[in-house]
């Protein structure tokens, strides 16, 4: 499936089928997709719970609203963020390139995320929400159904998955195969109300 139409045929699909499973190859091809989005500085913020266990599934589900997609869909990826990727080792982000841009990075990297805690959660919630994006444009391109999920309490769900005390949920995304299509889109605004030229 092209781009173009992944982005067209995309939808928050509901209904999986409970008894389908994703191989091993389809799990990594589509995670291996996700890590492909883009983080300022490069320092791949986010980090991907992959709850395969489902009594934990579960427990997940009644902390999201009794959600079917939580346990029925074939994969259910919790979305997080490490607040403080940015002075992890950063040296490795900029491995590959020459030394004195790897030296100015660092030095970059530093500035920017130093004592700013706002902008480090800030830029967590960008990076998974591209990351979010391009797992279920992956996953569409793949012949698979998503829905991105925010209905669920972010504080239960991080101690059932032991979530330490520097990352954040951004969202889940489930993936599997669609039962049921999603409603017709509800409305879209004009383009004329959403883009404003230069300035409001």
């Amino acid at each position: 499936m092209d781009t173009l139409t992944a982005i067209t045929s995309r939808r928050a699909v509901k209904h999986f089928d409970s008894t389908h499973n994703f191989t091993q190859q389809e799990t990594e091809q589509l995670l291996g997709l996700a890590i492909q989005s883009p983080t300022a500085f490069n320092i791949q913020n986010w980090r991907v719970v992959n709850v395969t266990d489902p009594e934990l599934r579960k427990q997940i589900r009644a902390a999201a609203w009794d959600q079917s997609q939580v346990t029925d869909a074939s994969l259910l990826l919790i979305l997080c963020a490490d607040l403080k990727a940015w002075e992890k080792e950063p040296s490795r982000y900029w491995q590959n390139a020459p030394q004195e841009v790897n030296d100015f990075m660092l030095l970059a990297i530093n500035q920017y995320y130093s004592g700013r805690e706002q902008v480090q959660r800030d830029e967590a919630m960008r990076s998974c929400g591209i990351a979010a994006q391009t797992l279920m444009l992956a996953a569409k391109a793949m012949g698979y159904d998503s829905c991105p999920m925010d209905g669920f309490d972010y504080d239960a769900v991080g101690k059932m998955i032991s979530l330490p005390d520097d990352h954040v949920i951004a969202m889940f995304v489930v993936v599997g195969k669609g039962t049921k299509d999603a409603w017709s889109r509800p409305g879209q605004l004009a383009l004329g109300e959403i883009v404003i030229d230069n300035k409001y």
